[in-house]
């Protein structure tokens, strides 16, 4: 949303205008925090930027895996869930198969659809049938809340 917007100019200003791993780790948390980020945020930030200034994260071929192996990478990184790492899939990777189950937007439309509130377990039962393109379905899931 908008406050990410915000906090994103504010910290990519703070690097001169290119954000990198190197730039990042440089920053102090204060100037971080300056920005709008909270002191949990301040140290995920700074372990992603020493994880892929380390190679720990090889971030130029996640592209080239699996989706069940980016979610094992990004996972690892302190701070990054499995719906940061399923957001990753779909909007940066492109990933054409992925139901973000645990999604409140994803329930809420579900819900809205069905009449009826289903768990995560049921929730992933119901979209194997948009099976391999479960991607486009979230998208549709999400604009069923854009039209209240």
């Amino acid at each position: 949303g908008k406050a990410a917007r915000t906090i994103f100019e504010r910290v990519k200003e703070r690097c001169g205008g290119e954000i990198t791993p190197e730039k990042l780790k440089k920053l102090k948390t204060e100037e971080l925090r300056k920005c709008g980020l909270s002191y949990a945020k301040c140290s995920y930030v700074k372990d992603l930027a020493q994880r892929v200034k380390s190679s720990k994260l090889k971030i130029k071929i996640l592209d080239k895996l699996t989706d069940e192996e980016v979610m094992k990478e990004l996972t690892a990184v302190k701070g990054i869930g499995k719906w940061t790492a399923e957001m990753f899939l779909m909007f940066s990777l492109a990933r054409p198969d992925v139901f973000p189950v645990d999604d409140l937007g994803i329930k809420k439309g579900i819900e809205k659809l069905l009449k009826k509130p289903l768990n995560s377990q049921r929730l992933g039962k119901f979209a194997e049938r948009w099976k391999p393109y479960r991607t486009a379905a979230s998208w549709y899931v999400w604009k069923i809340l854009d039209n209240d």
